[in-house]
């Protein structure tokens, strides 16, 4: 696990050394860093050798045109102040209101590519020299649509680091659903792709001032968290009707909740998004739910159904109302997810047991 501040003089010099940084990433008028690109080796064009999820990947020089698939992942890239490196970006239209998020200028500047899921022909026809996406997040053997496939034709790949394949049998959501995702904790995971795509492009220090910023975000965020007893039991719905589909202990959710000073009741499960069964969430009994807030079911509909869904009757966070919203893209991993700690830790110290 990275380190996290342990103490607020800690929390406070991290925050002053971004202050350093032009990024700013708080509030919806937050600007993007300049895009001029730090004095370090991929800046100056020299090879760049990564490890991607557990590979070792050697890029001769950094992308020029850089597709992304999905709000996550394409943020990551805003973050960072690359939107001058991308090409564009697939995404479906029911991410929220990407106008009042800290990266807006990011989306003004760069193209939609696709409302669904990229493609090789959307790859090509953008003339991409890397596509940075994963397993489940654009990635998919059924479609063809592969790092290896796309190798072929002469593009890159980066692989989203939260979707990294574990080797193990486990959840559907694993790509070719034989096996499941997750090799860190979500936010280093974060933190990895940040490092590793700050060497790619010559942002290091733009990197490391972003871990940073979120390290004592998160920190201060868990000093004012439930500790101990008073750490409620929380679990997060995506959607699903006969199973639902949560967040194992790799997925965004289970660090936003753990750091939140919640008790995480799908940490055992070694997979990243994955479905269980209703009777287990019973046998668990949950006193928060966080419902995922995305797709063609909307938030008020995913709460409707829970509380009028009989086998949940008993269940405490159903018979206390204590159900709590957060978007699709702070609960994948995304540079999001700090804020959603903060905003769910303020929730949780609500809740009284």
């Amino acid at each position: 696990m990275r380190p996290l501040h342990s103490s607020r003089q800690q929390t406070t010099a991290a925050l002053a050394l971004v202050t350093l940084v032009t990024i700013t990433a708080s509030g919806c008028g937050a600007k993007i860093a300049e895009n001029s690109a730090d004095d370090e080796a991929g800046g100056r064009g020299k090879p760049v050798t990564l490890t991607n999820c557990g590979e070792k990947v050697t890029f001769d020089r950094p992308p020029e045109r850089v597709v992304t698939n999905d709000v996550g992942i394409t943020e990551i890239m805003f973050a960072l102040g690359l939107a001058d490196r991308m090409a564009g970006y697939a995404m479906p239209d029911d991410k929220g209101d990407l106008g009042a998020v800290p990266w807006k200028d990011g989306y003004k500047k760069t193209k939609w590519l696709s409302k669904k899921q990229l493609s090789q022909e959307l790859v090509l026809d953008a003339k991409a020299d890397l596509v940075f996406a994963g397993w489940g997040y654009g990635f998919n053997e059924g479609d063809g649509f592969t790092p290896a496939r796309l190798k072929k034709l002469g593009v890159d790949s980066y692989l989203l680091t939260e979707s990294c394949r574990n080797g193990h049998e486990g959840g559907g959501s694993g790509g070719s659903g034989s096996k499941a995702r997750g090799v860190m904790p979500p936010l280093e995971a974060l933190y990895t792709d940040l490092r590793n795509l700050g060497k790619l492009f010559g942002v290091e220090k733009r990197a490391e001032a972003l871990v940073a910023r979120f390290s004592a975000q998160v920190a201060e965020a868990r000093d004012k968290a439930p500790k101990g007893a008073d750490r409620p039991r929380v679990f997060l719905y995506d959607d699903g009707r006969d199973k639902p589909l949560t967040s194992g202990r790799y997925a965004g959710p289970h660090d936003i909740i753990t750091k939140a000073g919640g008790d995480h009741v799908m940490k055992d499960l070694d997979d990243t998004w994955t479905t269980v069964g209703w009777e287990t969430v019973v046998q668990r009994d949950p006193e928060v739910i966080v419902i995922n807030d995305y797709g063609d079911t909307s938030a008020a509909q995913k709460e409707k159904f829970l509380k009028s869904y009989a086998p949940l009757r008993n269940v405490s966070a159903i018979k206390n109302d204590r159900v709590f919203t957060l978007d699709y893209a702070d609960l994948v991993e995304s540079p999001r997810n700090p804020d959603a700690i903060a905003r769910l830790a303020t929730y949780l110290r609500s809740v009284k047991r």
